[in-house]
């Protein structure tokens, strides 16, 4: 099953480089370069990576670096970063950093930027920075859009950035959205579990939106979980891992490598863990193909997105890949 609103939607991927138990660390990064080439033969419209900082369930510590080998590993899928964190780097530093990437491959980079800090104190402080950090986000990003339109007061020169086109978008949660709308930058919102704040947050974006030269209109992409499978019950299986992880890392304060699937069903847990993993895996949009495209829809009607960033992690890389597989049928069946 497949629909017009679905075939007129991009779809996209991100991938957070997740390690996984048993497994070496590298080997996640090296899943991560693979997997963009698997999507790109999809027809997936980008291929996204993350920047997580003393995780030991995520390699991706330095997106850009990620983003330059996938980029260099594809030929037409858009490649960008979900995010990086802007208050833990100087704007200087990444606009020549995104600069060399679209010099590198150009009119394929994306610049996805956020405002969140390092997860723990130990990493804020390992970062120099704190929590006040993200509140300069609005600041921080102007600072850096103006490194490309040479406009920066300080009379410096972002080489190579100066001059070329790297299309920013703003990660939102809580306060992203009229920032993004603000700056006139395409937005990316998360999650679809959130349904009612994800909705809220997109009509203040729609409502402030201001014209820019990055774009002259909302863009907006949500982003979440969506799982695809034979059975409703094998797709529940692919949410599994991180349900878990999530549980683990709020009742023991890190967040682990992926277990498999039937390890984390056989574990014994408390309550509150199974509160939590419970919680965990409501909310998602997994199912058969059909049950995913009725809801993708559904998600489609109410918020007028243009593009779905699809965020799926789990510890069975070949499902993963099916998953994609499947849910690409939904949006470019002809392939």
């Amino acid at each position: 099953m497949s629909s017009t609103l679905i075939s007129r939607t991009r779809f996209s991927v991100l991938d957070r480089s997740r390690t996984r138990e048993g497994h070496p660390p590298a080997e996640a990064l090296r899943d991560t370069v693979a997997l963009a080439r698997e999507v790109e033969a999809l027809g997936y419209h980008r291929f996204w990576v993350s920047e997580h900082h003393g995780v030991p369930g995520v390699a991706g510590s330095a997106p850009t670096a990620v983003a330059a080998a996938v980029a260099a590993a594809t030929r037409t899928v858009r490649v960008g970063t979900g995010g990086v964190m802007l208050p833990n780097h100087q704007p200087l530093v990444v606009a020549e950093q995104f600069g060399v990437l679209e010099a590198l491959f150009p009119g394929r980079v994306d610049m996805g930027l956020g405002r969140s800090v390092g997860f723990t104190d130990g990493v804020r402080r390992a970062l120099g920075r704190d929590k006040g950090d993200a509140e300069d986000f609005a600041a921080r990003l102007g600072e850096l859009l103006d490194w490309f339109t040479g406009s920066s007061p300080t009379g410096v020169h972002a080489r190579p950035a100066e001059g070329l086109t790297v299309p920013p978008f703003v990660l939102a949660m809580g306060e992203g959205a009229p920032i993004a709308a603000r700056a006139g930058l395409p937005m990316v919102i998360g999650d679809l579990r959130g349904r009612a704040k994800m909705l809220r947050g997109i009509d203040q974006y729609r409502s402030l939106f201001r014209p820019s030269r990055w774009a002259s209109e909302p863009y907006v992409v949500i982003s979440g979980t969506v799982a695809v499978a034979g059975t409703e019950a094998e797709a529940r299986r692919l949410l599994v891992p991180e349900a878990w992880a999530m549980a683990y890392s709020r009742t023991h304060g890190t967040f682990p490598p992926l277990a498999p699937a039937e390890a984390v069903e056989a574990r014994a847990m408390t309550a509150k863990e199974r509160d939590l993993y419970a919680s965990g895996l409501a909310g998602h949009i997994a199912g058969t193909a059909d049950q995913v495209a009725h809801e993708l829809e559904t998600v489609l009607k109410e918020t007028g997105a243009e593009e779905v960033l699809v965020t799926t992690s789990t510890y069975d890389r070949t499902a993963l890949l099916d998953s994609h597989r499947r849910l690409a049928a939904l949006f470019a069946p002809v392939r």
